[in-house]
């Protein structure tokens, strides 16, 4: 029996991860942001997406205005208008060199905080407060816990009743994937709200671990010229409830649709499982992937 590859070990660590986050909440409320602030939430990547994601949530709990910009292009620092209470930053590594340019570009001027698996590293000087997921980190170049982990923290931190999700993430592990999925030349990931930053990490993950060909959407906008690409042999997934009428548009081109049986994190772990099975079906080092690397660090 060939070993399971380490990305696949992490995938299924998930439940036990994210009752960790739950139980971690107390000992690190007090670092993340407060009700009432203006928080911009910055990250690269997947954590970009879950950047997306967390932003939308914390608007829709009304706890505070919540914008999400990718670490290069967020309007932040000298010569920009736009002003925040609190920068949040996303980083696994500790070690993006986008990330660390905003903190240093922010120092002084707003509290920081950063979520990391790696206290040890240039991370822990630049922002003020840290969370630390340690025990959530990969050796993986692709992100699976870490992420979805972190998402976990954050949602419970807005109140959200989060309880069953590691069970759910249990029964994401556990459940066949469609044969269809399998054999899909290529998957469009669809999402409404938040889950649409989950929709976007998840045709990342497909593309990084199999290097598919994968596309993500809003869901209400997938009709506006997307859907042409649909046909037998594809595969159209949703990471949330779908507009009334897209199940049957997507049906009529003859794409293998896939609707939410659990939560948006849940169905992701799906995904992560998916992009390790085409991986193999191509014979693909899922914990190597061709051109990439755990950490974008950039020379100077």
């Amino acid at each position: 029996m060939t070993a399971a590859s380490q990305t696949s070990l992490e995938i299924d660590s998930q439940p036990a991860c994210w009752q960790r986050a739950l139980d971690l909440l107390p000992s690190v409320a007090a670092l993340l942001p407060r009700p009432g602030e203006r928080v911009a939430v910055v990250g690269c990547g997947t954590s970009w997406f879950m950047a997306q994601a967390y932003a939308a949530l914390r608007e829709g709990a009304g706890v505070g205005e919540t914008d999400a910009f990718a670490a290069s292009e967020a309007p932040l620092g000298e010569g920009f208008s736009r002003r925040y209470d609190r920068v949040l930053a996303l980083t696994r590594s500790g070690t993006t060199t986008e990330v660390l340019s905003l903190l240093d570009a922010v120092r002084g001027q707003v509290a920081t905080t950063a979520i990391t698996a790696d206290p040890e590293t240039p991370i822990a000087a630049l922002a003020e407060d840290l969370v630390v997921l340690d025990w959530a980190d990969e050796r993986s170049v692709v992100q699976t816990r870490f992420p979805t982990s972190q998402m976990v923290l954050l949602r419970a931190h807005l109140g959200e009743s989060v309880a069953h999700l590691p069970a759910q993430a249990q029964e994401a592990i556990e459940q066949e994937l469609a044969p269809e999925l399998l054999a899909a030349e290529q998957v469009s990931f669809l999402g409404r709200g938040w889950s649409y930053g989950v929709a976007r990490e998840a045709a990342l993950k497909v593309r990084e671990t199999a290097a598919w060909w994968t596309e993500s959407y809003p869901a209400m906008e997938y009709r506006h010229g997307p859907i042409a690409i649909a046909r037998p042999g594809r595969a159209v997934w949703s990471l949330g409830p779908l507009p009334d009428g897209l199940a049957g548009q997507v049906e009529a081109t003859g794409a293998h649709l896939v609707t939410p049986r659990h939560d948006p994190l849940a169905e992701l772990v799906k995904v992560q499982r998916l992009g390790v099975a085409l991986a193999g079906s191509v014979g693909r080092d899922v914990d190597n992937p061709q051109h990439l690397t755990r950490s974008v660090v950039l020379s100077s």
